[in-house]
């Protein structure tokens, strides 16, 4: 986790901040509906495993991953089944 901190704060003081993309912002407001807000969120728990390919972070960082997990102990775990969701994140979607 040490690691992946010093990767985000590297891209919190070197890259222009953001909005929050729209699809994960709350519309408790009509006006917000009609402007995007909330639309198209894919709620991960509504989905095998509870996973599915979306953005989380603003448009600058699309596609930015700070996690790399190791291959020894329980992270050998956890990279294997991000790799396998990865991989399979289409059918997936689909799936749901």
């Amino acid at each position: 986790m040490y690691l992946a901190y010093e990767e985000m704060m590297q891209d919190v003081q070197n890259k222009e901040a953001q909005a929050v993309p729209l699809h994960l912002r709350n519309a408790p407001t009509e006006l917000m509906k009609t402007l995007g807000y909330g639309k198209a969120y894919k709620y991960p728990h509504n989905y095998p495993d509870h996973f599915v390919e979306e953005d989380y972070l603003p448009e600058n960082l699309t596609g930015r991953v700070y996690y790399h997990p190791r291959d020894s102990g329980f992270e050998g775990t956890i990279k294997k089944r991000l790799a396998r969701w990865w991989k399979n994140r289409k059918s997936l979607e689909n799936s749901a």
